[in-house]
C-alpha cells in the first residue's frame, strides 16, 4: 500500500516538474524567441496611429491677391454599427431627424447612407479579418462653427423610452451611440476666389481617394496646383495614442503628438489686374468673331515674367465638374498650330545675322504668284518690288520665300531652333508640347520656300510670344518666369527666382533692324495698322494661317493671330492674341487679333503707366490725354 502511495506521488512530481518546464520554456518562448514579434502585436492591439493632414499653402499673384486659398472644415463620419445592433432597434430614424436639418441632407439619402449592409463598406482590422466598417463619411466640408449643435444633437437623441429600464449591456449601446456614433475629423476646402480669371493657369486640386494611400490627401490636378503640388502639400502629422477595445482614442493616454508642417505658399509673376484686363478683352473677341477659341499672353521681355495668359473658353475651378475636359486645358502651352506670318520675323532675323538680306535690299515678289518647286506660291496683293522692309510690312509671302531660300535648309533650321522653337520652354505649367520642327534632311525643296513664311512647322503660342520677346529684348532668348517666390508659412522666402537668359539668339543690332520692319507693319500702310496706339510706337506681325488637317488644308479655317510689343524701341510689354478659327467674314489676323492686341495694350499701358513715347494725331491730343490712373481689376 505504501508503495503504491509512493508510486502515485511520483507520477505526481514528475507530471508537476513536466508541467513546470513546460511552463518555463513557454515562457522563455514567448518573452525571448517571440518577443519583438509579440510586442509588435501588442502595440497593434493597444495602440492606433492617426496621420493628420496638412493645410495645403496658398497661391498668390505678384501683388499679393489669393488666387487659391484652404480654409479649415470638418469632415462628418458615422459608425454605422452602432447604431444597426442585433441587441437593439435600428435606430438609425432618430439619428436621421435629428441630424438632417443641420447636415442638409435628404433624411431618406442620410438613412442610406447609415445602413450597414453585409457586403459593404467591410474594412480589414488589424488582425486580417472582415469586420463591417466602422468609418463612414457623412459630409464633408461642414462648417466648424456647426460641430457644437450637432453634438449637442446626438447627447440629446429621444429613443422614446427611460434608458435606466433597459439592461446595463443596452444602457451601454446607447451611451456609445450617443457618444460615438458621429464623430468628426478636420478637412479642408481648397477655393478660388476669382473663380475663372486666371484658372488656367492655377489649376485645380481635388481628394485624393487612393486606398493605398494612408490618409486622404488633397492633391493637384491642373495647372500650378499639379506642378508645383511638391511645394503645396505640406507634410503630415501623426499621433500615436492608446486605444479601447471599440477602437476608439483614449486621449489620456496619447503618446506621440507631430504636428503637420502646412504646404509653402507660392507666389506667381502674374498680375490679376493684367489678367482681368486680358481675359475681359478676350471674352469681347470672342463675342465679335465667334472663333472656337481665343488666346492670349503678356510677357516683361527683358525678363522672361508672364504677366498674364488665358485661353477662352475657361472653367471655374470651384467646380472643375461643371466644365467640358476641354476648358481646363491651358491652350497657350498644350496645343501647336502653324504659325503663318507671324514666323516671318525669325526668318528676316536669320537672313540679316548671316548678311544674306538687307533691310533697303530691292526684291521682285512676282506680281503676286510664283511658280516654285512645282507649287504655286500666291501673296493676297499683286505686288511688283518690294524693300525687304515693305515685303515684311505688306507680309508678302514670295519676298520672305526667296530670303528663305538664300539660307538653305541647314542655317535656317539652326535658327528656328536657337529662336526656340521645337523645344519646351520649360514653364512651370503641365502639358507643355515641343511644337513640331522637322529635321532639315527631311524637308523637300518646297519646304524650304513654305517654312519661312510659317507653313510646315507648328508652334505653340508661349513659344511665339517668346520667341519674338528676344526679338524685343536686343536677341537675347528668356526662359518664360511663372513662379517668382516660394514662402513659408511665416512669410519668409525660402526660394527666389532671377531671369534666365536662355541663348543670345541674334546680335542687338539685327534685334533693332528687324524690330525697324515690324514697326513698319503697324503703319498706315501696313497689315497691322489696327493695332496702332495713340501714345506708343508698336513693332509686330499679323499672321492668318489656313489650318492643317487630314488631306491638306481645311478651307475657310484659319488661325488668325497678332504678336508684338510696345513701347517699340523700349519695350516694357510684349502681348500675343491668337483667335482659332473665327467666323465672322474678316478673318485676318490684322482685322482680328489687330484690335484686340490695340483694346489690351491700351489698357495694359494705362494700368501700369507706362510713359508715352509718341505724339499723338492732332485730332486725338485734342481730346484725350494719357492717364496715370491705374485699375487693379
Amino acid at each position: 500500500m505504501k508503495r503504491f502511495q509512493h508510486r502515485r506521488q511520483l507520477h505526481v512530481l514528475v507530471l508537476m516538474l513536466l508541467a513546470g518546464l513546460g511552463l518555463a520554456f513557454r515562457l522563455v518562448h514567448l518573452h525571448v524567441i517571440r518577443h519583438e514579434e509579440l510586442t509588435i502585436k501588442a502595440a497593434q492591439s493597444t495602440q492606433r496611429q492617426f496621420l493628420r493632414e496638412p493645410i495645403r499653402g496658398e497661391i498668390r499673384d505678384i501683388k499679393g491677391n489669393l488666387l487659391a486659398i484652404s480654409r479649415r472644415t470638418l469632415k462628418i463620419c458615422a459608425d454605422p454599427t452602432l447604431l444597426s445592433n442585433t441587441n437593439v432597434q435600428d435606430r438609425r430614424p432618430e439619428v436621421c431627424r435629428a441630424l438632417s436639418p443641420l447636415l442638409q441632407i435628404d433624411p431618406a439619402e442620410l438613412y442610406r447612407q447609415l445602413e450597414l449592409r453585409p457586403a459593404y463598406p467591410l474594412r480589414t482590422n488589424d488582425h486580417g479579418q472582415i469586420v463591417p466598417c466602422q468609418y463612414v463619411v457623412l459630409k464633408r466640408n461642414f462648417d466648424p462653427d456647426l460641430w457644437p449643435a450637432l453634438t449637442n444633437a446626438m447627447h440629446h437623441l429621444d429613443f422614446g423610452f427611460n434608458l435606466q429600464e433597459l439592461p446595463r449591456r443596452h444602457r451601454r449601446h446607447f451611451y456609445n451611440l450617443r457618444r460615438f456614433a458621429i464623430f468628426s475629423e478636420d478637412d479642408q476646402l481648397r477655393e478660388y476666389p476669382h473663380h475663372t480669371l486666371a484658372s488656367q493657369i492655377v489649376g485645380y486640386a481635388g481628394l485624393d481617394l487612393d486606398p493605398a494611400r494612408p490618409v486622404e490627401t488633397i492633391l493637384g490636378k491642373e495647372g500650378i496646383e499639379l506642378t508645383l503640388d511638391h511645394l503645396l502639400r505640406g507634410f503630415p502629422g501623426w499621433i500615436i495614442t492608446e486605444r479601447d477595445v471599440r477602437g476608439r482614442e483614449v486621449v489620456v493616454h496619447r503618446k506621440v503628438d507631430v504636428a503637420p508642417q502646412p504646404g509653402h505658399n507660392v507666389v506667381l509673376t502674374i498680375d490679376l489686374g493684367l489678367q482681368n484686363i486680358l481675359e475681359s478683352e478676350l471674352r469681347q473677341a470672342m463675342t465679335a468673331y465667334a472663333p472656337t477659341s481665343v488666346c492670349g499672353i503678356i510677357v516683361r521681355p527683358r525678363t522672361g515674367e508672364i504677366l498674364a495668359m488665358a485661353t477662352l473658353p475657361s472653367f471655374d475651378p470651384n467646380q472643375p465638374g461643371a466644365s467640358p475636359p476641354g476648358h481646363r486645358r491651358n491652350r497657350a502651352v498644350t496645343e501647336i498650330a502653324e504659325p503663318g506670318s507671324t514666323f516671318k520675323p525669325f526668318a528676316l532675323a536669320a537672313a540679316i545675322e548671316s548678311r544674306l538680306a538687307y533691310l533697303n535690299e530691292r526684291i521682285f515678289c512676282e506680281n503676286g504668284s510664283w511658280w516654285f518647286a512645282g507649287k504655286i506660291l500666291r501673296d493676297h496683293e499683286s505686288y511688283g518690288i518690294l524693300t525687304v522692309e515693305r515685303i515684311i510690312a505688306k507680309s508678302s509671302n514670295i519676298g520672305v520665300a526667296k530670303i528663305g531660300i538664300r539660307l538653305g535648309p541647314l542655317l535656317l533650321h539652326e535658327f528656328i531652333r536657337r529662336f526656340g522653337f521645337g523645344d519646351r520652354t520649360g514653364i512651370e505649367l503641365p502639358g507643355e508640347v515641343r511644337g513640331i520642327v522637322h529635321p532639315a534632311d527631311k524637308w523637300s525643296r518646297l519646304s524650304l520656300s513654305r517654312i519661312p513664311i510659317g507653313q510646315g512647322i507648328a508652334v505653340s503660342p508661349l513659344q511665339l510670344v517668346m520667341a519674338m520677346s528676344a526679338i524685343a529684348s536686343e536677341g537675347q532668348l528668356m526662359k518664360p518666369r511663372l513662379l517668382d517666390r516660394v514662402e513659408d508659412a511665416q512669410g519668409r522666402v525660402i526660394m527666389k527666382t532671377s531671369p534666365e537668359v536662355v541663348r543670345q539668339v541674334v546680335s542687338p543690332e539685327t534685334a533693332r533692324l528687324v524690330v525697324q520692319a515690324l514697326k513698319a507693319v503697324v503703319s498706315p500702310e501696313g497689315t497691322g495698322a489696327k493695332a496702332q496706339l495713340s501714345y506708343y510706337k508698336i513693332a509686330g506681325k499679323t499672321g492668318t494661317a489656313e489650318k492643317a488637317g487630314r488631306g491638306g488644308y481645311q478651307e475657310g479655317k484659319y488661325f488668325a493671330s497678332f504678336v508684338g510689343f510696345f513701347p517699340a524701341d523700349q519695350p516694357e510689354l510684349c502681348i500675343l492674341v491668337a483667335l482659332d478659327e473665327p467666323r465672322k467674314k474678316d478673318y485676318y489676323g490684322g482685322q482680328t487679333a489687330g484690335p484686340v492686341f490695340h483694346n489690351v495694350a491700351e489698357r495694359a499701358a494705362r494700368y501700369l503707366s507706362l510713359p508715352p513715347d509718341l505724339e499723338p494725331p492732332p485730332e486725338i491730343a485734342a481730346t484725350s490725354r494719357p492717364t496715370s490712373t491705374s485699375s487693379r481689376h
